[in-house]
């Protein structure tokens, strides 16, 4: 039933006129709640959100939404409808947040805590190529030419970077590569391989010189070819079973003294069935120095003193080798957007025995295909100098060409 201005006022006189009034205010106050309750829902819709951040294009547009970092001149900036942008300091003429952001200048060289006060911190204001930082405890703004801005992030993920490291199973990086082969004709064949790559530095953050690096690393491959049994003029010729298995793994810490130079510590086994190499085992530590770094590349030079034990499938204990030599290494990496190639190399002397020598280069090329997928290929070479005699004569070097699908495992610290 709908009620108009007319057939309300006779029910209002109605209930003024009676000699109890409390009716009346009882609807009244009804009234008022339900006005109140239908209202609320609408007072919480109106209620604006926290400020947001504002970005002005050099176009003139203005984006409004949230300041997710800058880095090497690239800021990566949030809205609701275009999710994350990215783009260079040459398209943004202005750029205000209403949260704070610590901003580093490219010409302070940062360990950790040691000098990180100097970091200005606060609110953001971007105009006429110049950073101003409006810390809370400081009259004045701390301006920094947009060129020397080399950082900026949240307040907390610098906390986090500057005060906190990632528990042990956080803050890893690396790949893991797999590919296989089946072949069923004359003869049977199947090949497997595949390997695990992960490496974290503490702290994780680019901006920051790195404290320590561990490294581990595994990689195999394990075929098989079988060529059945069959008769020739009422003779059985058995079966014959042609077996190849390798597998490496190793690990590293890496300890800095400097933003180049560390101490490192390392281990690393061996299995070559085609050199007849039943394990290898190396314990060793050294220095290293990062030759070049940048976003996109980076080397790294190696040194070590180790104790080597070599284990063959033949020639009895009497074939066993106690080394003591080194390890003297090279690893190139390059990141472009099509690719990612990695290079290691490295020669192992043996002082005891310097015929015992052998030497390792690695090739690795990953393609993107789809989000964390990639294709990849690549090349093993290792070479050993002082096998035991065999028959037949075991081969000193061990090729090995590589193709498979690579996921990339990311951080999530």
């Amino acid at each position: 039933m709908t009620l108009t201005a007319s057939s309300t006022a006779p029910f209002i006189t109605h209930l003024t006129s009676s000699r109890n009034r409390k009716p009346l205010v009882s609807v009244l106050t009804l009234a008022a709640c339900g006005l109140l309750l239908s209202t609320a829902p609408a007072r919480a819709q109106d209620k604006p959100s926290a400020n947001p951040d504002v970005l002005v294009l050099s176009d003139g547009d203005t984006l409004h939404g949230k300041l997710i970092s800058e880095a090497e001149g690239k800021i990566t900036f949030h809205t609701d409808s275009l999710g994350d942008i990215s783009l260079g300091w040459d398209k943004v003429k202005e750029l205000h947040t209403a949260q704070k952001f610590g901003v580093l200048d490219k010409n302070i060289k940062l360990h950790a805590k040691e000098n990180a006060q100097q970091i200005p911190v606060g609110t953001v204001d971007v105009t006429a190529k110049s950073v101003a930082v409006h810390p809370d405890n400081a009259t004045t703004a701390a301006s920094i030419p947009v060129a020397d801005a080399a950082y900026i992030m949240d307040a907390a993920t610098m906390d986090k970077q500057l005060h906190h490291a990632p528990g042990f199973l956080s803050g890893w990086n690396g790949a893991a590569t797999a590919g296989a082969a089946v072949v069923t004709a004359t003869q049977n064949q199947y090949t497997f391989s595949g390997g695990v790559g992960i490496v974290r530095v503490v702290p994780t953050a680019s901006w920051l010189n790195p404290r320590d690096r561990t490294s581990a690393d595994f990689t195999g491959s394990f075929g098989k070819i079988t060529q059945p049994a069959y008769t020739v003029g009422g003779v059985i010729v058995p079966a014959v079973i042609t077996k190849s298995a390798i597998y490496h793994a190793d690990a590293e810490r890496d300890q800095y003294f400097s933003p180049r130079f560390f101490a490192l510590g390392q281990i690393a086994y061996d299995h070559n069935f085609g050199q007849d190499l039943d394990l290898q085992q190396i314990y060793g530590g050294g220095f290293g120095w990062t030759a070049f770094k940048t976003p996109t590349q980076e080397a790294d030079l190696k040194a070590t003193i180790q104790y080597e034990k070599q284990q063959f499938i033949t020639g009895g204990p009497s074939a066993n080798k106690n080394l003591i030599g080194s390890t003297l290494a090279a690893t190139y990496v390059l990141h472009r957007k099509l690719l990612t190639y990695i290079q290691g190399v490295s020669f192992m002397p043996a002082y005891n025995e310097p015929r015992a020598y052998s030497a390792n280069e690695t090739n690795t090329f990953a393609f993107p295909a789809y989000k964390n997928l990639s294709f990849s290929l690549g090349t093993i070479d290792s070479y050993l100098n002082d096998p035991p005699a065999t028959e037949p004569p075991t081969k000193r070097n061990s090729f090995q060409f590589t193709m498979g699908l690579t996921y990339a495992i990311k951080s999530k610290y």
